[in-house]
């Protein structure tokens, strides 16, 4: 049943290791980022991964786009890689037959229907658990139990509702994070679930159901934010690329390009102070410490403003490094990916049979165990493979 039959040399590796999740199956029923993300990076992990699409749309990212290349979207090309794809109806008897044999022989269920989507096929949890008591039921939705349970969760709206727009932005102006970052955080919520469950499988013997929300994924993301609310009921300001607890901790403009300070402790902004030629700040007692320097935020990023308007960003990142003070350049996704001292390790080469030869990225956990680099399947590309595999 394991995927780990694809072992490929990564850079920097020079032992190959069984990966932990080789001889599990796995069965994606979800659609979108949240769910295929998770169920991606077990495939990476070692697990067969089957992905289960309608026969007649499939993942509605298949169309989202552009760009497109070889008839594939790059949206879902992203997040399907290392799963063979089988192509059933659940609205039929059939095919509910055909997932419930399925489900007989996997360890893993992923899903992001509505509650009452899932019940109305008899994909509920009970269900799944009276064909394989041992099946670790992971279901993904927008919302807890309440109020708001059959509601979508889509999440530009879960980042509104979560409160995440409530910190991101600048002033008045809310923004949401580039990316759908709520989808990413409810994926890696959904990997550690699945493999909290496995664990406790593996000394009970049952499975178990793992219920995610997207909403309470964003809730917790809000750390440090959520508990500054908790305890004074003060609501946040958007601080752009500002720390609320920390100063200097933010992006600076240079002649050149932006770049970002992280400056977290006194020690490195004395040193700051000395890089700068300025060591006169580090002595004034608005800034003598953080919560001086908070305090006095608005003139302390006025006086660097006027230090590093005047250099150059390449300027800036050497003097600050050779100091050891956190910095560097706002990068473009061009200065990204071509650092391989940044993002070497992540991406994986995939031969594709109509988009052709790509680069992706793999699941960022430890690299003895090499990402798949099996193709993202074409709509139902493995169906007879897998329904006629015993």
């Amino acid at each position: 049943m394991s995927s780990d039959h694809e072992h490929h040399d990564h850079p920097g590796q020079s032992l190959r290791r069984r990966k932990p999740l080789a001889g599990l199956r796995v069965l994606d029923l979800s659609r979108i980022l949240a769910g295929p993300l998770a169920t991606m990076w077990m495939a990476d992990l070692g697990a067969e991964v089957i992905k289960l699409e309608h026969p007649a749309h499939g993942d509605e990212t298949r169309r989202w786009g552009p760009p497109f290349v070889g008839g594939e979207s790059a949206y879902f090309l992203a997040v399907n890689r290392g799963k063979r794809g089988v192509a059933l109806n659940l609205t039929s008897a059939e095919g509910r037959r055909a997932l419930r044999k399925l489900i007989a022989t996997s360890d893993v269920l992923l899903h992001n229907f509505l509650p009452n989507v899932a019940g109305r096929l008899g994909l509920d949890y009970k269900s799944m658990r009276a064909v394989n008591p041992r099946i670790v039921y992971v279901s993904v939705s927008g919302f807890p139990p309440g109020p708001h349970a059959s509601e979508p969760g889509f999440d530009a709206l879960i980042q509104a509702l979560g409160g995440l727009m409530a910190v991101t932005g600048e002033g008045e102006r809310p923004l949401k994070v580039g990316v759908a970052i709520v989808d990413v955080l409810t994926a890696w919520a959904a990997l550690c679930g699945t493999l909290a469950a496995l664990l406790e499988r593996s000394q009970s013997g049952e499975g178990q159901e793992v219920p995610l929300t997207l909403v309470e994924c964003s809730a917790a993301a809000l750390t440090n934010v959520s508990q500054d609310f908790l305890l004074t009921g003060r609501e946040p300001k958007r601080r752009g690329t500002a720390h609320p607890h920390i100063a200097p901790y933010q992006a600076f403009p240079t002649t050149d390009g932006l770049l970002m300070l992280a400056v977290a402790t006194d020690a490195q902004f004395a040193r700051l102070c000395e890089t700068l030629g300025r060591p006169d700040l580090a002595r004034d007692h608005r800034f003598a410490d953080n919560p001086s320097r908070v305090a006095h935020r608005d003139a302390l990023v006025t006086l660097l403003s006027q230090e590093f308007s005047t250099r150059t960003r390449a300027e800036c990142v050497a003097a600050l490094k050779a100091a050891a003070i956190p910095a560097g350049p706002v990068n473009t996704l061009q200065e990204l990916f071509g650092d391989t001292g940044l993002t070497g390790r992540l991406l994986v080469e995939v031969d594709h049979p109509t988009a052709g030869r790509y680069l992706s990225v793999g699941c960022p956990l430890p690299q003895a165990w090499p990402p798949s680099s099996i193709p993202p399947p074409r709509l139902g590309e493995h169906t007879e493979q897998v329904l006629c595999q015993r």
